[in-house]
């Protein structure tokens, strides 16, 4: 009987001598080459079972976070340069700015003073909003989006909208926008000087990962939260390399932090696992104070001013004038020279034995006597705490407003600015009452006397910021006439070479 092909005994026997024949002594060295294919076709086969082997079980493995309701990114999130050269401007920051439906459209007044049609970003909701049929106002033609509905699925211990506001780099990582450097989160009543902000930015290198903002101006919520972190509502930059690797791990950092209060504090624990540390730059102001802020910014840092937060907490910036109004003031002078607006310039009339402080398109102090330049450079404490309204500590010094209002500054706030010519600028400033108290002493009457001050300075050299920051200095003008001794003019210059304040 004819055994079929491929069974019985003899079938077995043929295939065991196919194997074994892999592994034949050659005899020929043409046979040398057939045993070296043979060894490389079983190689791959080898490692390509245990690729998919392993992928199987990596596949396996990330399932199980589904337990914890993660959500994981619809899509890969890469790591690709950003490709893009030259100096930086405000086209390569896109803003990530946090917002409420419930909120917006009282809030989009902070957001409106400083978004312009070259900005770039979104104002992320949690819900869509209704927008008036043929707006005109600019804060209804700001693009506005809805978080992801992904972030409800998350634990939380105390604020279910900092999962969300956190997610929000997540949100706009997806976007992938072309030619962004960086990615700036703020809350809806930030308000950001975009021109300094890039002057801050260009110091760093936007292909490097960077986590940059400011700190909590009360030591209490330093203490309560992190001093290395950036405090959100101050608004924080993080560079593009960063805010990949940031989005692609957010959904397991929302998981891990879910004890946390804030969005902020959630993002900076994710910063740490990375391993990049937080970069202080003094110009972000959380504004963790209350009450009238005017004596920290009257003696604003050596630093650029980068956002402004909480002021609808704090009273007006001016006398007179609600918050809005306040900031559009402001604008005025900021439009005009951006990287001078609130820089201190202190001096003295040896004449008149006058102290006087400038911030410049804000406000003047004259005292009736010398004070040093430490001291004039040290904030009035005219604020608390943010958490408690106590008297303290903050993380810079204050000095007290004295009991005596004879020993208190005049104060004068400004009135208006405008371009001179040869790049100059001039601004003008009125006597205010803060409230101070009366003092009878004739050299207070004296400066009383003065109603109006009229300031000049050249506009600031755009290289300033990137040499080492001095204080210019300035100088009292003779007035003539009969307005003599109604108005003071002040000249802001550089210092001379040996000149000290």
């Amino acid at each position: 009987m004819k055994t079929p092909r491929g069974g019985g005994e003899h079938g077995h026997h043929h295939e065991a001598l196919k194997f074994s024949s892999f592994f034949f002594m050659p005899e020929r060295p043409r046979d040398y080459l057939v045993l070296l294919t043979r060894f490389s076709v079983l190689t791959c086969l080898i490692v390509s079972v245990s690729l998919v082997l392993r992928a199987t079980f990596l596949s396996s493995s990330a399932q199980d976070y589904s337990s914890y309701g993660v959500r994981f990114p619809a899509k890969a999130v890469a790591l690709p340069p950003t490709g893009s050269v030259g100096p930086i401007n405000i086209s390569h920051i896109q803003f990530c700015i946090a917002g409420a439906a419930e909120t917006w459209f009282d809030r989009s007044r902070y957001t409106s003073l400083w978004w312009r049609k070259s900005t770039r970003g979104s104002v992320w909701l949690d819900r869509p909003v209704r927008i008036p049929r043929n707006h005109s106002d600019i804060r209804f033609s700001i693009p506005i989006r809805v978080s992801d509905p992904g972030w409800t699925s998350f634990r939380f211990s105390s604020s279910r909208a900092a999962v969300r506001i956190a997610r929000i780099i997540w949100d706009s990582y997806q976007l992938n926008l072309p030619d962004v450097r960086w990615f700036v989160m703020g809350d809806d009543d930030t308000v950001f000087f975009t021109e300094n902000l890039v002057k801050v930015l260009s110091k760093y290198d936007h292909e490097q990962m960077w986590y940059i903002g400011g700190n909590s101006e009360s030591i209490e919520q330093d203490v309560m939260h992190a001093y290395d972190m950036a405090f959100g509502g101050g608004g924080f930059a993080i560079s593009r390399p960063l805010a990949a690797r940031l989005a692609a791990a957010m959904d397991g950092c929302l998981q891990r932090y879910f004890y946390f209060y804030g969005s902020d504090q959630r993002i900076a624990a994710c910063v740490g696992e990375i391993g990049v540390p937080f970069t202080e730059e003094r110009g972000f102001h959380q504004l963790d104070i209350r009450g009238d802020p005017f004596g920290y910014l009257a003696a604003h840092p050596l630093a650029p001013l980068v956002s402004l937060h909480h002021l609808v907490y704090l009273d007006p910036m001016f006398p007179n004038k609600n918050p809005i109004e306040s900031l559009q003031t402001l604008m005025k002078p900021y439009s005009l020279d951006p990287h001078r607006i609130l820089q201190q310039v202190n001096c003295h009339d040896r004449k008149r034995q006058w102290s006087i402080s400038i911030s410049w398109g804000y406000s003047i102090q004259i005292y009736t006597y010398f004070l040093s330049a430490t001291e004039l450079t040290t904030p009035l404490q005219t604020f608390k705490t943010w958490r408690s309204s106590s008297d303290g500590p903050f993380t810079f010094n204050t000095r007290p407003l004295k009991p005596d209002p004879c020993e208190r500054p005049v104060t004068y706030f400004m009135d208006g600015a405008e371009d001179v010519r040869d790049s100059g600028t001039r601004t003008w400033y009125s006597v205010k009452d803060k409230d101070y108290g009366h003092c009878g002493n004739s050299e207070y009457a004296r400066i009383t006397k003065v109603k109006r001050i009229l300031v000049t300075s050249m506009k600031t050299d755009p290289e300033y910021w990137n040499k080492a920051p001095r204080r210019q200095c300035c100088e009292v003008m003779e007035g003539t006439g009969r307005k003599k001794e109604k108005e003071l003019s002040i000249r802001i210059r550089k210092c001379r070479t040996s000149e000290r304040i």
